[in-house]
């Protein structure tokens, strides 16, 4: 299962990659959007996965709990994650000098809000899938590891 998870990983962020790419190299940014929308597609895949292969017998482990978090991650940090590589990709690859002001005060106290909310979204659907694989697999194999 720990494979599956570090595949996921992996096309997660080269989809990212390819998707600045086609919005910054090539002038494509609606092919750039495509590929971001792709990385909760990823993550689905890999809880897919993960549910099947659990119906099929395998014991349950963290790792599999691993899967549900990560769709719950994409999911509420997406549009941030996709912000901080877009702002990387400008500055290293096209030397952009875009320089962003530290937040303070009221400013971060509101990001810092905005961040809280995410994590609050992100353990929602993470929990919400785990028990809904739990659902799935039912007594097929034992789910607790799943939710420790």
């Amino acid at each position: 299962m720990i494979a599956w998870i570090i595949t996921a990983e992996i096309a997660f962020w080269i989809v990212i990659i390819i998707g600045l790419i086609c919005r910054y190299v090539f002038n494509m940014p609606k092919l750039g959007i495509f590929f971001f929308a792709l990385t909760p597609v990823i993550d689905l895949f890999l809880v897919i996965l993960t549910a099947m292969d659990l119906k099929a017998g395998t014991p349950a482990s963290t790792s599999q709990g691993i899967a549900a978090i990560y769709i719950g991650v994409s999911i509420a940090f997406g549009k941030t994650m996709i912000t901080w590589a877009d702002e990387k990709f400008q500055k290293w690859f096209l030397k952009s000098n875009q320089k962003n002001e530290p937040l303070t005060g009221v400013k971060k106290g509101k990001h810092e809000i905005k961040m809280l909310s995410q994590h609050i979204v992100a353990f929602i659907i993470g929990a919400g899938l785990l028990y809904a694989m739990s659902l799935f697999v039912g007594s097929n194999s034992d789910t607790s590891p799943l939710f420790q």
